[in-house]
């Protein structure tokens, strides 16, 4: 169902203008959900607090870690509803993501279901009964929530991305809820909280606790947060991040405007599933480097690590994820060899940062199954073409020579992002393997990590001054084809570099 729904929403230039709708902007849903009843936890004034009790502290380490995650940084009025601007950035500003937080039952909060409301940082209390034990069975027992006393859920409202995307529009669910995790990790490392990723849970359990309509709503991520000061030495069992689910060879024909509900349905895990023997077999985070060929030109990416302290440990990331935007249009003017470089190290090896006090093996899904190319048009000190790189060498290896600015502008649809970016990095899968590997859930998986590398490379190149846009509408089959990308590698997302205009 993956490769079906995967090719089924390929823009292609033949067929796009045929597909594309204009925007209704009466019937734009909300981004964000109202409770009618509840109890209200307001988090703002911690963000100003100065008090060092126990509980005190502890609340503002959790509204800091929510601000930096998805909270709102800016107001800006539309044609229709205004856009609420968060630290996680989203396609079109629609932020299809909603936070839940469910409480195991502190002397701070008590336990229950929360909502994270965005629009004035507070949360909700809007069920007050016990829930953890199902949530554990829903997750297969991970092992993090049995030490953790809180834990996040994300979910995706789908209209709200369909409105403007239509079916393409889970992938850029997927891809949002990326950059959200890429936040939930720098943030929690910043105030004390390790979160696990879980991405194998039973769907409709998680939906029904939450009281989702499947129809509407559906869960994407399950993260326990294990309090560090808390739990200084809690040692957390090894737990796969990833779980398959089936892969659906039999399904009817599927019409436009039903693929995104039934691609999410598909992906879900139904029933209780055997572990295997060791749970950290089936995760195989490694990077594995290819396209090694003796003749290409290779070039180191070794740098010094981007300094985010600035005399306040973690100062300039916090002010980094809060006060980051998209960028606009580029001057075409080149970057330089040494910011790509920074960039690819802050993105692809935590460990290199660990000395400041950021987590040095954070959780993916599967990043073995994610490879990275790079156009690049204009950088100082490297010639222009495209190149693979190579994580665990730590260099690029040129696979193509050519300027690619006028084959991106058409690749990206026109945008003249693709056309004056100085790089693109490009993010790929072999969707045939990552199948055999978990079933259609796999579908999943390269998104979310695909979007989650994409943050990190939004936070490095804004606290280099670099421009940072990503772009998750494009013509994928012609991607391959300009960029001699091989044919069995999907492209999962593109994210543009260049000079700020």
């Amino acid at each position: 169902m993956s490769k079906y729904y995967h090719q089924r929403t390929k823009y292609d230039p033949d067929t796009i203008a045929s597909k594309s709708q204009g925007l209704d902007w009466s019937t734009q849903p909300k981004s964000y959900k109202e409770y009618k009843i509840g109890t209200v936890y307001d988090l703002k004034p911690y963000l100003q607090s100065t008090k060092q009790d126990n509980e005190s502290y502890w609340w503002q380490r959790l509204s800091l870690f929510l601000l930096c995650s998805y909270g709102l940084t800016a107001r800006i009025q539309t044609m229709g509803e205004p856009m609420y601007l968060r630290a996680a950035p989203s396609a079109g500003g629609l932020y299809p993501a909603e936070v839940y937080l469910v409480s195991k039952g502190t002397s701070f909060l008590p336990a229950g279901l929360y909502n994270y409301q965005v629009k004035d940082h507070t949360l909700i209390h809007f069920w007050a009964n016990d829930v953890w034990l199902q949530i554990q069975g829903a997750c297969f027992g991970h092992p993090a929530l049995i030490v953790a006393d809180i834990a996040l859920i994300t979910t995706a409202v789908f209209n709200r991305s369909a409105w403007r995307y239509q079916d393409r529009a889970y992938r850029r669910i997927c891809l949002d809820t990326g950059h959200l995790l890429g936040n939930i990790e720098l943030a929690g490392a910043m105030n004390g909280f390790r979160p696990y990723f879980a991405g194998g849970f039973i769907d409709r359990q998680i939906d029904e606790l939450l009281y989702l309509n499947p129809e509407q709503e559906g869960t994407i991520c399950v993260i326990p947060l294990v309090d560090i000061d808390t739990h200084p030495d809690a040692a957390i069992a090894a737990f796969p991040t990833a779980l398959p689910s089936r892969i659906n060879l039999e399904y009817a024909e599927i019409p436009d405007g039903q693929l995104l509900k039934n691609c999410h349905q598909m992906t879900e895990i139904a029933e209780f599933r055997q572990l295997p023997a060791n749970p950290s077999d089936i995760d195989s985070v490694q990077l594995d480097d290819k396209y090694n060929f003796p003749f290409c030109l290779k070039i180191s990416t070794r740098t010094n690590p981007i300094d985010w302290h600035d005399h306040i440990p973690l100062a300039e990331l916090e002010n980094t994820m809060l006060k980051r935007r998209s960028t606009r249009a580029y001057t075409g003017a080149e970057l330089t060899l040494d910011e790509l470089k920074q960039i690819l190290d802050f993105t692809y090896h935590p460990r290199h940062y660990a000395e400041q006090n950021l987590d040095p093996n954070p959780d993916y899904f599967d990043l073995s199954l994610i490879e990275t190319f790079i156009a690049v048009s204009g950088v100082q000190g490297l010639e222009e073409g495209c190149y693979y790189y190579a994580p665990r060498a730590q260099e690029l290896r040129q696979i193509r020579f050519k300027n690619f600015r006028q084959e991106l502008h058409y690749l990206c649809l026109g945008q003249e992002l693709g056309r004056d970016a100085g790089a693109a990095i490009f993010h790929t899968a072999d969707l045939n393997m990552a199948v055999q590997k978990y079933g259609d859930r796999a579908y999943r998986y390269l998104h979310l990590d695909a979007g989650h590398l994409g943050q990190r490379i939004n936070l490095a190149a804004i606290r280099l001054e670099v421009g940072v846009s990503g772009i998750a509408g494009f013509f994928d089959d012609q991607v391959n084809e300009v960029l001699g990308i091989p044919e069995d590698e999907a492209v999962l997302y593109i994210t543009t570099l260049g000079r700020p205009a």
